[in-house]
């Protein structure tokens, strides 16, 4: 009996329906009908109340329009509160260029919300059943998804500011036709269910039947594998987050870049999720075309043994591995060259944000680390220049003979390249190089005799 086995179900879930206020899904087929019914049948034992949403998705004209009548007239037959909308979902999917089935799924759920707030319902139910159970696991493993969403359907998740639930879960499609029957329910049927251009149909019409003449409690198994897979994928989760705190270097809108020898010390298992969570951040919405593939991918390129290298993701999305850096990021900033001057003490914000500061000092006794240069008032050649580097850019370095290239600096600094475009380079009147701020001075910097006064420049991030 139906009843029975949702009952179990609930208790397996140590759910109860005491007290609740819930909206229910009703499209007036054989799941939802028998759904409202079932529910309708225990609100006075259990005390709870209910209010039907229906959706007219305007995919069949009149015939759809006449499911929704059908509905509205079941819900006053047996007094339960009813509300339904017409959305031309059609036109809504030419609009947004979404499949019809997105569009479709989308402007019911936003139709759920909205009836949960206005009656201040914390509770959407839904019919799906076992059977939708094992379709949705084995089609999201055919076609490669990854974490909970191999898990299929759960029984209760967030949504808006309540939850969704669906206590059908342990049961099957034959149940609530038999339960269908005994109660006299004549629901509508949607042609489209029929239908082999749809892959769950296919789904449901080839491989189910034949994993039922398998083994008739398969559903139960499935509910099983969701359960224990939830459960495992939710502990993994915090972990994965723990430690992914920890290689995390950039954290913002747009651009995470996390440190690769941290991440390879994570356990292969936390590697994949991390690389999950990465995508979920920077994705408002993740492509149709993303998949376990991509991760694959991502976790080569991080062991890759090039200093260098990338990796272009789908909308845009790019993964740029640079030394000991990995960073995910959409756009790729173009630099403007800059240029500035500083011919008296003062402060030079950089479009980066950091700032090149100078001050005029009679003290030489302090400890100058690469984010300051003292230099000899009395040699120095004015203006101090600020900007970003040029072609053929050459160098001496402090406590080296010759020049160096610039390039061969950052390359030595393991400076990601996407960087070094907008690095300050400090030079003098006669642009001479003196600086690479927190990176490199030139020979121009030291004290060869006492001198009157200095030019003491720090470079702050």
């Amino acid at each position: 009996m139906l009843e029975a086995k949702v009952a179990a179900f609930l208790n397996h879930n140590s759910y109860s329906f005491k007290n609740k206020k819930m909206v229910v899904g009703v499209s007036g087929g054989p799941d939802s009908l028998a759904l409202l019914h079932f529910l309708w049948g225990q609100r006075k034992t259990y005390h709870f109340s209910i209010v039907a949403a229906h959706v007219d998705h305007m995919f069949r004209g009149q015939e759809s329009f006449e499911d929704a009548l059908f509905v509205k007239s079941f819900c006053h037959q047996n007094n339960i509160p009813f509300e339904m909308a017409r959305i031309d979902v059609p036109e809504l999917s030419k609009k947004t260029k979404k499949s019809s089935q997105i569009a479709a799924r989308e402007a019911r759920y936003g139709f759920y919300k909205n009836i949960m707030e206005k009656y201040n319902y914390p509770y959407l139910v839904l019919g799906h059943h076992g059977d939708d159970q094992v379709e949705t696991i084995l089609m999201r493993l055919t076609r490669g998804s990854s974490g909970t969403a191999r898990a299929g359907i759960p029984f209760k998740r967030t949504f808006g500011s309540g939850f969704l639930l669906r206590p059908f879960l342990g049961i099957t499609k034959t149940d609530i036709e038999s339960y269908c029957h005994r109660h006299h329910l004549q629901p509508r049927i949607d042609p489209s269910n029929e239908k082999g251009v749809y892959s769950r149909n296919r789904f449901r019409k080839v491989v189910l039947p034949f994993l039922k003449s398998e083994n008739q409690n398969v559903h139960e198994h499935f509910q099983r594998f969701s359960e224990e897979l939830n459960q495992d994928e939710i502990f993994l989760q915090e972990l994965t987050v723990q430690k992914m705190n920890t290689v995390m270097t950039i954290r913002k809108k747009g651009k995470i870049t996390i440190d690769n020898n941290r991440f390879l010390e994570m356990p292969l298992p936390l590697q994949r999720r991390g690389i999950h969570l990465i995508l979920n951040y920077l994705y408002n919405e993740k492509p149709a075309s993303l998949s376990a593939l991509h991760t694959d991918q991502i976790l080569s390129l991080v062991k890759h043994p090039h200093p260098s290298a990338a990796l272009d993701l789908p909308s845009g999305l790019k993964v740029i591995k640079s030394y000991d850096f990995l960073s995910f990021q959409f756009e790729l900033m173009t630099v403007e060259n800059y240029y500035f001057e500083l011919k008296e003490p003062g402060v030079v914000v950089l479009p980066s944000g950091t700032m090149i500061k100078m001050v005029v000092t009679d003290q030489c006794e302090m400890d100058l680390n690469t984010c300051c240069l003292l230099l000899d008032a009395d040699q120095f050649v004015f203006p101090i220049k600020i900007r970003t580097r040029r072609m053929g850019d050459r160098m001496t370095l402090k406590g080296m003979s010759g020049t160096k290239k610039l390039k061969d600096i950052f390359i030595d600094g393991k400076i990601p390249i996407q960087d070094r475009d907008s690095w300050p380079v400090i030079t003098d009147g006669n642009d001479n190089i003196l600086w690479l701020p927190g990176l490199k001075k030139s020979s121009f910097e030291g004290i060869k005799h006492p001198a009157s006064h200095y030019i003491l420049l720090t470079y702050q991030k």
